[in-house]
């Protein structure tokens, strides 16, 4: 059963929240990153991506950038711009993105629930990503960025939620950008802290929808600042990493398309007819076209849309990993046709979030850059949940959430 805590977290004052919250560490480079954040020395880029402090070119994993991390963190609280709330709360962060509003609850998971899987994985790790956010755990003595969880659903906080989001918020804003609605409110009301960790408490797991890295970092920290301690007990702040908690039913996985160099020394025609193999190929002309349900595909080549339908037989229901579209393009074309190997190293293909629509797959190839696309229907949270719940990974870049959550609105110290 799940374990959680509340935590006093650190914030900015209301009034400057906007300053202060960014885009997370990965979802932009350092160029990007120093862009949003010109003129604006309160904002967070400045403790999670601390290279734009530094010269144009300096390498993000330098010890340097690390150090300046932590010395930028302690600034933002010595100048008041992160301040730490006196007593333990849970905090309830709901985005609104295409007018559709999901809540998530924000506590501190438990260390020792994800080293023994309740707290459940569904992608694998890279450890030199893994070091990367371990570093930056370490340098400032606290997770800076929360992890993204789901949640079984629950009517009793689902009720709890609908207390607190009719009251004011602490924060509201819509963010620069994607246009996204974040809000904000403080769970301090002892009984309602008490019913938060007791339904957690009923949960058999939760699980990682995104932050696979982050929560591996955050983790891994907490177990070593454990075995560091020779008076460890179990209830120090350090066996505890944050994480945003949503209920799985409100929770909407994006397609995650892909888009290939070459075609492996096939003429178009070639390409086409070995695919025919395994899919039924239909021509769609130069409209985009969307795959309509699991196991239909859209392809873009030369200018034109094609449909692909897997043929019965060339997947199995009953395999929760065979079953899946990312797993049938994988084996039946990017690896049997195009000779795509290990999707995690080769240069050959790239990988591209559904958040930038069909569009922006047509305009890669058009472009000259890519030759093929592929996309992809959605995965659906059951079949992640059934995934991580039979302890299966999903092949790489399989899912894509949005909107994604907004770092400094709350951080969590480690002591």
């Amino acid at each position: 059963m799940a374990v959680i805590k509340p935590f006093k977290g650190v914030r900015p004052p209301k009034e400057l929240v906007e300053q202060v919250a960014s885009r997370p560490y990965d979802v932009l480079n350092s160029e990007e990153a120093r862009a949003e954040a010109a003129g604006n020395d309160k904002s967070l880029y400045h403790i999670i991506k601390p290279e734009i402090d530094f010269p144009v070119g300096t390498d993000e994993h330098d010890e340097s950038v690390y150090v300046k991390a932590a010395e930028n963190f302690q600034m933002f609280q010595d100048k008041g711009w992160l301040l730490q709330d006196e007593k333990e709360n849970y905090y309830i962060y709901a985005q609104t993105m295409n007018g559709k509003t999901q809540y998530g609850l924000v506590v501190g998971a438990y260390v020792p629930d994800y080293m023994n899987g309740i707290i459940k994985k569904h992608e694998l790790t890279r450890r030199d990503k893994e070091e990367d956010r371990m570093k930056h755990v370490r340098v400032n003595n606290a997770n800076i960025e929360p992890v993204f969880f789901a949640y079984p659903d629950s009517a009793v906080l689902d009720a709890l939620v609908r207390k607190y989001t009719a009251q004011k918020p602490e924060y509201d804003f819509i963010a620069p950008g994607d246009g996204f609605g974040h809000t904000f409110w403080v769970v301090d009301e002892e009984q309602d802290i008490a019913v938060v960790t007791e339904e957690f408490a009923k949960m058999p797991a939760l699980y990682i929808a995104d932050g696979h890295h982050r929560s591996a970092a955050a983790a891994l920290v907490g177990a070593e600042k454990a075995k560091q301690n020779p008076n460890h007990r179990g209830d120090e702040e350090y066996n505890y990493f944050m994480a945003v908690c949503f209920p799985a039913n409100q929770l909407t996985i994006i397609d995650y398309n892909r888009v290939v160099k070459d075609l492996n020394g096939l003429t178009a025609d070639e390409f086409l007819n070995k695919v025919r193999t395994h899919f039924i190929v239909e021509e769609k002309g130069t409209e985009i076209y969307a795959p309509e349900a699991l196991h239909n595909f859209a392809l873009y080549l030369e200018g034109k849309w094609y449909s692909l339908t897997a043929k019965e037989g060339t997947y199995d229901d009953h395999d929760p990993i065979g079953v899946l579209d990312v797993t049938i393009s994988s084996n039946l074309i990017l690896d049997e046709v195009l000779g795509l190997k290990d999707l995690r190293s080769d240069k050959r293909i790239d990988f591209v979030g559904g958040i930038r629509g069909l569009g922006e797959l047509k305009r890669r190839v058009d472009s000259g850059e890519m030759k093929v696309a592929l996309a992809l229907y959605p995965v659906s949270m059951k079949q992640l949940m059934d995934i991580a719940d039979t302890g299966n990974i999903m092949p790489p870049k399989t899912t894509w959430f949005e909107p994604k959550l907004r770092s400094g609105l709350v951080i969590h110290k480690l002591s």
